[in-house]
């Protein structure tokens, strides 16, 4: 019985998200599913990529989620960047957004008037993976605090994903962390997984991330 309910709750999340694919496609907004680990730096990451999508004319939203507070909402608007916030505290707490929160929250943003739409996910590498989101592409955000073995740990989360953002690599030589061991196991996962190294609080390679966004934008 509870397999059943579970693939019947899987089955109209996946036929929402391929309906937001279907008008974000006819408005050519792009929406970006980034997911992580709490405490990996998603938050700054944007806080720092978001000043120069607006440089270049891109029209951003963001759809904040996060179990309880706004604290991370509250950083991003100061940007000046459209932003919804999702609680999931208010669903029972659960540890991802799924496309019956993503759809109203878009139509909330107004999204046809968006070049792209940023979801930042609730912090968890296990069950945002799980639920299609109707992004276009998902981003796993892996910090060089937390360990090589990560993609082995949660493939599912590598496998989903087109980007791995190596976040805090200014922290490297304070470490005993091998960042080659890291990419392996991504690729071992993920042969065709793209791959920054990144520094949100040097701002070092956020250049490489923000030509990754603009070269995926919708014509």
């Amino acid at each position: 019985m509870k397999i059943e309910v579970l693939k019947n709750v899987m089955e109209v999340n996946d036929t929402l998200a391929d309906d937001i694919r279907k008008s974000t496609k006819k408005s050519k907004t792009l929406v970006l599913n980034m997911m992580s680990s709490p405490g990996s730096g998603k938050t700054m990451i944007l806080e720092k990529i978001l000043p120069k999508l607006l440089l270049n004319g891109v029209k951003t939203g963001i759809v904040e989620g996060d179990i309880s507070t706004t604290n991370d909402a509250e950083r991003i608007i100061g940007n000046e960047i459209h932003v919804v916030q999702i609680n999931t505290e208010k669903f029972g707490g659960d540890c991802h957004l799924g496309s019956e929160v993503i759809k109203p929250a878009l139509e909330q943003l107004h999204y046809d008037k968006m070049n792209l739409v940023i979801i930042e996910n609730v912090g968890n590498l296990v069950c945002p993976a799980e639920f299609d989101t109707g992004a276009d592409k998902n981003m796993v955000v892996i910090s060089v605090t937390e360990g090589e073995d990560k993609p082995q740990k949660y493939p599912l989360m590598f496998r989903e994903c087109s980007l791995a953002i190596i976040n805090k690599i200014d922290l490297l030589p304070h470490l005993e962390f091998d960042i080659e061991k890291l990419e392996t196991n991504i690729r071992q996962i993920n042969p065709g997984m793209e791959i920054i190294r990144l520094s949100a609080r040097t701002n070092e390679n956020i250049e490489k991330l923000l030509s990754w966004v603009m070269n995926n934008l919708k014509k």
